[in-house]
């Protein structure tokens, strides 16, 4: 017993004393350390290769092989990581993640949020977590970005990273994150009317790799995610939830949506307007009154084909396309746009749209009143819609001699009426009626005029409505207002301000794109009790932009949107029609549900 003891500890004592410094260098246990200790032997003290070979065990062959070898890897590349690996902590990166890094670098330093980063590396096909970008940048010293303004992240340099090529999804199962998904939540509205339809029997033109469709959904998701440019190629074609949207995996670059504008002709527009007017009218959602007024939509470069037009906003007259719209006072719907209006037949403009309106048996008896401003058209032109059974109702133009006769009646003929103003409230005004002859209209018309209305000039109100009761004459007109406020919408949230061509068809289709999505707002916006009056920007920022993660299984595309305070209310509105199926999105069903971050 004692002999076996004796003989444990002698080989402990063996294996850590007797192993000396000399012994360790010259008999190394490890292969790297060996070729590495002869080779040195061979190189720094001169010694000759058969006498390291025996030394270290090798044959003379197997170590001239060696050393020719250990030459050849110094010509091309660093020995060091060869016999001295320096190992790091923590759990090994993939190559996947050292291939994006590059371009989670690159969009960092143009300040790109950790959200954007991930965005860009779903489109390029990279399956890297949110805590890993942030992890990299940590590691390169970048801090976290303050939040930021709407505004200013449009305004971000451009990366410079190359998008995927948009092509029609397979819609294999896969997952994937979008800082836009919530422009989806308009799917549904735009499959419960039948807007989908309407595109595909639509006469505007396919690409060979993008369908009908897919193109001109493309055009809605830059509109509905208020993109302000095209020509803005910022990560917008890298989102694969905007490309979801239009049944592609991203949408396409700005020289697609450039090259795709030059082939629509305005009769494709027409068509199309006239399709979508279809759908108004049998869904109930144009009333009896329309609204029309002309915007001004300006070009800013030099050419001589365009005229010069008033406007409102830059308060001067420019180089401009001049535009009209038809507009729906009570649901909020455009119905009509044109931007072929020239000086030479601007007065005519309100019979036009009137062929437009009644070229439908639905139509027909629909339509009973026109508002519209006293430059809108002419005296001849009133006579023309009256005659035509047309009620119209507009202000007359103020010259002196009117104003002074109007100042001059006694106070005994004047009326005071309380009349709905704005937010619920009402407004007493002053009212004179009377029945005038119109030179050029040839006829007899009725004039209200009013005072108080918070101007320094009375307003004259004529129509050939007279049996209609001044009140609500008053606010027939007074809501007139509303269109002014929707063309606002189009310019500020739809950027028809920011056109950059001169060629009248080309925009004509950018307005046929603005008011598609425009209307799809609406719509989505009456689905909302107590928001409908609400404002296509505010109905944005409420409801519609959220970011969310996407699952697509066999069946369901599943949008999981981050908390907000309105997604409640967005995800009883959006999931109302849980059995309907999307052509484009592979006939699969969408589900929203809520994600569990915000």
């Amino acid at each position: 017993m004692i002999l076996k003891e004796f003989n444990v500890y002698l080989s402990r004592y063996l294996k850590y004393v007797i192993m000396t410094p000399e012994k360790f260098f010259m008999e190394p246990g490890v292969l790297a350390q060996k070729q590495y200790e002869a080779l040195r032997l061979f190189f720094i003290e001169k010694k000759p290769a058969r006498e390291v070979a025996m030394q270290f065990g090798y044959t003379y062959r197997g170590f001239t092989t060696l050393v020719s070898d250990f030459r050849d890897k110094l010509k091309k590349e660093n020995t060091h990581d060869y016999y001295f690996v320096e190992r790091k902590k923590g759990k090994k990166r993939s190559e996947q993640t050292d291939e994006a890094g590059r371009v989670i670098i690159d969009l960092r330093k143009k300040y790109y949020s950790v959200e954007d980063i991930k965005v860009a590396l779903d489109s390029k096909g990279y399956k890297v977590c949110e805590k890993t970008i942030y992890n990299i940048l940590s590691a390169e010293g970048f801090s976290r970005l303050p939040r930021r303004m709407k505004m200013v992240k449009q305004q971000l340099e451009m990366p410079c990273i190359d998008a995927e090529k948009s092509i029609s999804l397979d819609f294999m199962p896969e997952e994937f994150k979008s800082t836009s998904a919530g422009i989806l939540c308009l799917l549904p509205v735009i499959r419960k009317y039948g807007i989908d339809k309407v595109i595909k029997q639509s006469l505007f033109p396919k690409t060979r790799s993008i369908s009908k469709m897919s193109s001109i959904l493309s055009f809605v998701a830059l509109k509905a995610s208020s993109v302000r440019r095209y020509s803005a190629d910022n990560l917008w074609c890298m989102d694969r939830g905007m490309g979801l949207f239009a049944g592609l995996n991203v949408l396409p670059k700005a020289a697609w949506f450039t090259s795709y504008s030059h082939r629509v002709t305005t009769q494709m527009n027409r068509e199309f307007l006239k399709a979508l007017h279809q759908i108004w009218l049998s869904a109930g959602l144009l009333g009896d009154t329309a609204n029309l007024d002309f915007t001004t939509i300006p070009y800013w470069g030099e050419d001589g084909h365009l005229e010069n037009n008033w406007s409102g906003k830059r308060r001067h007259a420019l180089s401009s396309m001049l535009a009209v719209l038809a507009h729906d006072p009570d649901t909020g719907i455009i119905d009509y746009g044109d931007v072929g209006v020239m000086h030479s037949n601007e007065s005519a403009i309100v019979l036009e749209f009137l062929d437009f309106y009644k070229d439908s048996p639905v139509g027909k008896k629909n339509l009973q009143y026109l508002v519209f401003d006293s430059k809108f058209t002419n005296y001849q032109n009133l006579g023309k819609l009256n005659k035509q059974g047309i009620k119209f109702v507009t202000i007359r133009r103020r010259g002196k001699d009117m104003v002074d006769k109007i100042e001059s009646l006694p106070r005994s003929s004047w009326k005071t009426l309380r009349v709905e103003a704005a937010g619920n409230k009402k407004r007493t005004i002053k009212v004179h009626e009377e029945q005038v002859f119109l030179k050029g209209y040839n006829d007899t018309i009725r004039q209200v005029d009013i005072t108080g209305h918070g101007k320094i000039k009375p307003a004259i109100i004529i129509t050939n409505k007279f049996d209609l009761p001044v009140e609500q004459l008053i606010r027939k007109y007074t809501r007139r207002w509303i269109v002014e406020k929707a063309i606002s919408e189009q310019i500020e949230f739809f950027h028809l301000n920011n056109v950059s061509s001169s060629m009248v068809i080309k925009v004509d289709f950018d307005l046929t794109m603005s008011i598609l999505t425009h209307n799809i707002y609406r719509l989505f916006a009456l689905e909302m009790e107590r928001y409908e009056n609400m404002l296509v920007q505010s109905i944005y920022e409420k409801f519609i932009k959220n970011a969310a993660d996407i699952e697509i299984d066999h069946d369901t595309v599943h949008v999981l949107l981050k908390k907000k305070r309105n997604l409640p209310l967005v995800l009883e509105k959006t999931n109302l029609y849980p059995n309907q199926r999307y052509s484009w999105l592979g006939n699969k069903k969408i589900a929203f549900e809520g994600a569990s971050y915000s």
